[in-house]
């Protein structure tokens, strides 16, 4: 951990902001830090905001395995991402030069559309209807049919994405040391005609989920990979599955995933 010196901070650039974060850049040089403008030179990488800005920060520097990423919340409150308060100025700092930390990795999905385009997530991917029209799809798992959904739209997630829209679509919260993903529905018909299983379901990391979209119209549905919307017409086929990426967080020794939990719903 000490040889982690090159630290590139993650934040909007308003003045509101930028006074918030002066102080880390002068704490940063005190204790042997070095702050660089280059993502692709860092060996830390902070965000500054919220878990929102925590994901972004994972996106827009791609996704490095070779990095620690570490997330500062300007709320009162931290979340999932988020294992410090803006207020508490110096304790990331103080604690990895210390050594008072531990190395968290999250799992990651990946995405292709088409067999032409991939990216990837680190908390869920979403497809929904782009229109006032329920959007089908056919649900495989590993080329075998399952269902036809027939609804909003459905969300698959990450273990940690479990904690955020899936929670909130009633999915189970999944403990991030299971490679595995979830598939949560988002009002969903069920009827004589369409049948789906009506509640979410987990699987394993070596599985892979097939989605088509029914070409009936609503052939460009909305699709959102984390906090990012992705737009792409005439999407006929989705795959998604676990990768053996994984993304390396800060994790101080007295703040569990399920410390998290329970700080963040209980």
């Amino acid at each position: 951990m000490p040889s982690r010196k090159n630290v590139y901070l993650f934040h909007r650039n308003d003045p509101e902001m930028l006074e918030h974060v002066r102080p880390l850049y002068e704490r940063a040089e005190i204790y042997g830090f070095t702050i660089v403008k280059d993502f692709t030179k860092a060996n830390i990488i902070v965000s500054i905001g919220s878990d929102s800005t925590f994901l972004q920060a994972v996106r827009k520097t791609g996704f490095r395995e070779d990095v620690l990423y570490a997330g500062i919340s300007t709320e009162e409150k931290l979340n999932i991402y988020c294992d410090f308060y803006i207020g508490d100025k110096g304790k990331i700092i103080e604690a990895v030069s210390n050594e008072l930390i531990e190395v968290r990795r999250y799992p990651t999905i990946e995405v292709t559309i088409d067999n032409e385009f991939s990216f990837q997530c680190l908390s869920e991917f979403s497809v929904r209807s782009s229109i006032i029209k329920a959007i089908v799809l056919e649900i495989n798992i590993d080329e075998l049919p399952f269902e036809t959904f027939r609804g909003d739209g459905i969300i698959v997630s990450t273990p940690t994405g479990s904690t955020a829209y899936n929670k909130s679509a009633h999915g189970a919260i999944v403990d991030p040391l299971l490679p595995s993903i979830q598939v949560s529905e988002l009002a969903s018909y069920n009827n004589n005609q369409y049948r789906t299983l009506g509640s979410p379901f987990i699987l394993s990391g070596e599985r892979e989920l097939v989605i088509r979209v029914v070409q009936d119209g609503n052939d460009y549905p909305t699709m959102g990979m984390d906090n990012e919307a992705l737009s792409i017409q005439h999407v006929e086929n989705i795959r998604v599955k676990l990768t053996d990426k994984k993304i390396k967080t800060v994790k101080l020794k007295d703040n569990s995933f399920w410390e998290k939990v329970k700080r963040t719903f209980l």
